[in-house]
């Protein structure tokens, strides 16, 4: 049987991206996961979430993310419809007038972020690993020097057979996630509100309808999420108006919802002898700052770069190597994993005394230029 030097596990964009960069460098690399729905000229225009019953996940791509999916020549592949530059972000609290913003004009940058349609990027990735020579799709594990473990939040092969452990804190909510068209313009504009207990983000974008479309994600607890999953859409589109105050006009669902609990996560180990985990496998965050997959692709650099800077007699699968990839990367995603578990405990608080102090401290942030520049620095991926 051949052997490889990488076995990737899992075909989601993190696990997508890791091979395409390590086929890049000249690696061979296997592919297990999932086969790729049928690739069409059509589709690749229109993106899957165009059609009925799609996907209607949006990801909140960072410039970091955004220069590594350029360099696998995939960004400028993507349907213009498909990545809606955000220019200005506004985080609003659950008390009038306490609110924070950022501007790309005040960091020096073109965008804050970009909102990429999850279904036509993972599409793109798929069209790029049909040209990719060094990589291959397998139907079942091959030998490989290393295994990178990149299967999502249930993980088997690391708990079931790697023994690793998962810190794991349920926060009692679920994500609610969607499509919608509102009668006001976005204008690049990504909103989200702090409502105490539920956290509602907006994201601009560009489907279905350019310039009028958001993709929604509502944090709510569990029985109330459950209870806006059964609403009708009149229903659900006036609790949203509601929740929104009406800032961005009449609201109308654009297709399904759709649902996953919300868990602070975290393995007690990246690395191990002839493997490594990354993305969702290896951490999960509250979705609230949007960086569950800018944290996935990081760990796609990092571990390319520790690989391809290793001493030329070190082998790839060797613990002291992946070890440095381990180091890497453990302090950026506790760090953001304490940022948003900390925000959503603050946020989440109904106690009259924190909803003030919590929104004097949005009023103060905003006053201050140096810290609030530092946290869009840190959000960019500078």
């Amino acid at each position: 049987m051949e052997k490889f030097d990488v076995l990737v596990r899992g075909s989601g964009c993190v696990g997508r991206s890791l091979a395409l960069a390590l086929g890049a460098r000249g690696y061979r690399v296997a592919l297990l996961g999932r086969a790729p729905a049928a690739i069409t000229e059509a589709g690749l225009a229109a993106g899957r979430s165009a059609t009925p019953g799609a996907d209607v996940r949006a990801y909140a791509l960072n410039a970091q993310a955004v220069r590594l999916l350029n360099r696998l020549r995939v960004w400028d592949t993507l349907p213009e419809d498909a990545r809606t530059p955000v220019h200005d972000m506004r985080v609003m609290g659950d008390r009038a007038g306490a609110s924070l913003q950022f501007s790309a004009w005040e960091q020096g940058v073109g965008e804050l972020a970009h909102i990429v349609d999850a279904a036509a990027l993972e599409e793109q990735l798929d069209a790029a690993l049909r040209f990719a020579p060094h990589v291959q799709r397998v139907s079942a594990p091959v030998p490989a020097a290393l295994e990178a473990l990149c299967e999502g939040r249930e993980s088997i092969t690391a708990q079931s057979v790697h023994g690793v452990q998962f810190e794991r804190h349920d926060y009692g909510h679920l994500g609610v996630a969607g499509r919608l068209v509102a009668s006001q313009p976005h204008q690049g504009q990504a909103l989200q509100w702090f409502r105490s207990p539920d956290i509602l983000g907006m994201l601009p974008f560009d489907r279905p309808e350019p310039g009028h479309s958001y993709g929604f994600v509502w944090s709510l607890p569990r029985e109330r999420a459950q209870a806006m999953l059964a609403a009708g859409p009149a229903e659900f589109e006036s609790a949203l108006m509601e929740a929104t105050g009406g800032v961005l006009g009449s609201l109308k669902l654009a297709g399904e919802r759709q649902s996953w609990p919300l868990q602070l996560a975290r393995a007690d180990r990246l690395s191990g002898p002839g493997w490594v985990l990354l993305g969702d496998a290896a951490h999960l965050v509250h979705p609230l700052a949007g960086h569950g997959l800018n944290l996935g692709l990081a760990d796609v650099e990092t571990l390319v770069d520790v690989i391809t800077a290793r001493e030329s007699w070190r082998d790839l699968g060797d613990e002291k190597l992946l070890r440095r990839y381990a180091r890497a990367r453990i302090a950026p995603t506790w760090a953001m994993g304490e940022l948003t578990d900390s925000l959503l405990r603050g946020f989440a608080s109904q106690a009259p005394v924190i909803s003030r102090l919590r929104n004097e401290g949005l009023r103060l942030v905003d006053r201050a230029g140096p810290i609030k520049k530092w946290l869009t620095a840190r959000a960019l991926g500078q």
